[in-house]
């Protein structure tokens, strides 16, 4: 009886360990720059992220979809009831023209990729005269 006492307890405190679980929340997922000119600098937005679950929430990796787009992001992990930010450069110089973009986030929250986009219109330089 006390063996199957001991058995019992241990499922209850690893079924309620399995239960806590990290969930992200974003204030928002997609960034509009408008209009940008191709001689400005980086165009930068940080996207602010809440855990909203009840366990801490790791983001194991953030990838952009090209070379023109850089991510950097809280690297701890951020308890339940924390915030943290992913901050996205754009880099205008040589692509004039419409651009959308997306970020792919990684995390201990859910097997699939949360997915973050950024798009605006790239105004290009000035042509030089001769």
């Amino acid at each position: 009886m006390k063996r199957l006492s001991v058995i019992l307890l241990s499922f209850i405190v690893v079924s309620s360990l399995l239960a806590q679980a990290p969930k992200m929340s974003f204030e928002k997922t997609t960034h509009d720059f408008g209009k940008i000119r191709e001689q400005d600098s980086l165009a930068t937005v940080i996207f602010k992220f809440k855990n909203t679950g009840d366990a801490p929430l790791v983001l194991n990796r953030v990838q952009a979809s090209c070379g023109c787009t850089t991510p950097s992001w809280t690297k701890e992990p951020v308890l339940a009831g924390h915030s943290g930010n992913i901050t996205v450069s754009y880099n205008p110089k040589n692509r004039p023209g419409i651009f959308m973009k997306t970020i792919s986030v990684f995390t201990n929250a859910d097997t699939q990729p949360i997915l973050l986009t950024i798009k605006g219109d790239v105004i290009p330089k000035p042509a030089v005269e001769r």
